[in-house]
């Protein structure tokens, strides 16, 4: 999979999006002897200082002449295809790359790459945790942290790239092609950026464009959409869910707490549940589909139970923060869609706060209206959307519009009692008031400690 270097000299590549994966395949290239043109719509002034040396730096707009002369363009995750310099681009035949794709021509070993709806941080961080505990090398890259492109240094084809992928990175592939391709539950999401659901299922679906018979595709059983989407690759097939997916052979289940391998009448325990401490039946879906990936790449029973045991959960993640006078408070900054604030509204059986709200990108707040009239006390509803979250839901529950969301914390410390839960689970995007759904959670933290502290 590992390309000759000598293909990127001379060659003038342009790389859209200076962001950390611009960053980093500015990076490789000009490593690889390429000349690169570096380009963003923020000024210089409004990019990190730390940049380095990226080439010939263009800045403040995207001139559509950058594309007279360039030989190929790498995307970073978010820049629309639809932006003048691209459409050009593609007028000219001139390839468009996402950075996962320069990063995979680079890679030597195999590679596990995850995607879904929601789940896939989660999810990757578990087969990375589970193949280290095995003792294999592996490294978490992609849309979880770190780039590709950032983490190729020192790999060697027994080093396991685990790829958290998003649609916006699949949607511009060529050769990217996983030897196990995770897909997991799907619902509407970014319909902000995709036109239409079916946009966002067929970006999904390119996980397995490339996959060979000898690759594995590692799918959730239990929605059509995902066993359509996956049917229509070349791979091997095993499913997952929680409950039993009848002749959906091989397949793997719950059966009490183990996580149990079905393959045409036998059935192979993998690993017990029980000690997974992180909420949620949908955390237990992640840790099958970890589980039935690491068991194909030969990982032992032992260690997936090693690395179930050991995981604390993610930062942002239905992430308990504080506990205060009996309610605890829980940072779920990362949960961006509907059905991830469903599936934290599922994880608790006593009375919820809920501050809900943000960018909205797509869905129906009133899909809620269920697990909102079965937990849901009271919502605090913020951000862009909150008015629309007031219309979906004040009828099934209480519902206060706030301005902040220091304000929506202080109002729900000061409604919750003993026993509750107060719980940011926004559904939406965070550019509305933050720079990212990490700097949201943090701001969320800081506000819960000082209520802890009382300061």
């Amino acid at each position: 999979m590992s390309d000759d270097d000598a293909i990127y000299a001379k060659r003038r590549v342009l790389v859209v999006g200076l962001g950390k994966s611009g960053v980093a395949a500015c990076a490789l290239l000009r490593a690889r002897g390429a000349e690169v043109v570096a380009n963003d719509r923020r000024s210089r002034a409004e990019l990190d200082s730390e940049l380095g040396e990226l080439g010939e730096l263009v800045t403040g707009s995207h001139p559509i002449e950058l594309v007279h002369d360039v030989d190929f363009i790498v995307l970073s995750p978010g820049v629309p295809l639809t932006l003048p310099l691209l459409v050009e681009a593609r007028r000219r035949s001139i390839p468009i790359w996402s950075e996962l794709e320069l990063g995979f021509r680079h890679v030597s070993g195999p590679v596990v790459a995850v995607t879904g709806t929601k789940g896939k941080s989660t999810t990757a961080t578990l087969i990375r945790d589970m193949l280290r505990a095995s003792g294999r090398e592996a490294r978490l890259a992609g849309n979880i942290g770190a780039p590709l492109s950032a983490e190729l240094d020192g790999s060697t084809e027994e080093t396991v790239f685990v790829v958290e992928v998003s649609s916006f990175q699949l949607e511009t592939i060529d050769s990217f092609r996983p030897q196990i391709a995770v897909l997991l539950d799907v619902s509407p999401d970014h319909l902000d950026w995709h036109p239409t659901f079916d946009e966002y299922l067929r970006a999904k679906a390119r996980i397995f464009e490339n996959q060979r018979k000898d690759d594995w595709a590692v799918v959730y059983g239990g929605n059509p959409l995902t066993v359509t989407m996956a049917s229509k690759g070349k791979s091997r097939k095993v499913y997952f869910d929680l409950d039993c997916l009848g002749e959906m052979y091989p397949h793997v289940h719950k059966e009490g707490p183990w996580i149990v391998w079905h393959d045409d009448g036998e059935a192979t325990p993998l690993a017990s549940l029980d000690e997974l401490t992180v909420p949620g039946e949908h955390n237990r879906v992640n840790a099958m589909a970890a589980s039935a990936t690491a068991a194909l790449l030969g990982v032992s029973g032992d260690a997936l139970e090693e690395a179930i045991e050991q995981f604390e959960g993610l930062p942002h993640a239905l992430e308990r923060v504080a506990e205060i006078d009996g309610v605890r408070f829980y940072n779920d900054s990362k949960a961006t869609n509907i059905q991830a604030v469903r599936a934290a509204l599922e994880s608790f059986d006593g009375p919820v706060v809920l501050i809900l709200g943000g960018r909205f990108k797509g869905g129906d707040f009133r899909d809620l209206r269920k697990a909102a009239a079965r937990s849901v006390k009271h919502v605090l509803a913020i951000g862009e959307s909150r008015e629309q979250v007031k219309a979906a839901l004040e009828d099934v529950a209480t519902v206060e519009v706030c301005d902040d969301l220091e304000s929506a914390v202080q109002k729900a410390h000061a409604s919750a009692v003993k026993g509750d839960v107060v719980l940011l689970s926004p559904a939406g995007s965070s550019f509305d008031m933050f720079r990212d759904y990490r700097e949201r959670g943090e701001r969320f933290r800081q506000i819960v400690h000082r209520l802890a502290t009382g300061s």
